[in-house]
């Protein structure tokens, strides 16, 4: 287990946020556990990458330890040219690379897990994507923020979703600061 100095960052040091990394988006689908590690060899090559991490609370040897773990369990994003490409496959701690079609999505699904992170919010991984209202953040630290509701053990959540994984995260949320997205805004 890695001390939390050890941790590589979820983003790079030389940027504040997502929207600050430039180039073609790939999602990286790495070995069993590699998350990390590909990180940080992506770190090392000064390679743009989006790492989510979240702090949970876990038994090791009979002791109850806090721990950061990927958000989305062997999936890296990263980004650059097709050079920054074929270092990450020449890694060998991928399986492969995901294309993403849609570029823009894609940051925007990025930016809204990285927001939500930033704000100090619980993010619970989802297996697939739930169907339901599109609805927008109205008020407090993730106005704007836009994602499906979904209904988990009687709390509204909302499912912050990263199409190119078709996986998301839920966000739990009050209701009253939901408002509907019309369905030509989405």
């Amino acid at each position: 287990m890695l001390k939390t100095s050890e941790e590589p960052p979820m983003l790079p040091p030389w940027v504040a946020c997502t929207a600050e990394l430039s180039g073609r988006w790939w999602v990286g689908h790495t070995r069993s556990r590699f998350e990390k590690a590909f990180a940080r060899d992506l770190l090392a090559r000064g390679i743009g990458y989006f790492l989510p991490l979240v702090r949970r609370v876990r038994m090791l040897g009979g002791r109850k330890r806090r721990v950061l773990l990927p958000l989305f369990p062997s999936y890296v994003f990263f980004c650059g040219d097709e050079k920054s490409r074929d270092f990450a496959m020449r890694t060998n701690r991928l399986c492969r690379t995901i294309a993403v079609t849609d570029q823009e999505r894609l940051r925007s699904e990025c930016a809204a897990i990285e927001r939500a992170l930033a704000e100090g919010a619980e993010l619970d991984p989802c297996d697939a994507l739930a169907a339901g209202r599109r609805c927008r953040v109205t008020a407090g630290p993730f106005r704007g923020m836009e994602g499906t509701v979904v209904r988990r053990n009687g709390r509204t959540r909302i499912l912050l979703e990263v199409s190119a994984l078709g996986l998301g995260a839920s966000l739990e949320i009050e209701a009253d600061l939901l408002e509907p997205v019309s369905s030509q805004a989405s």
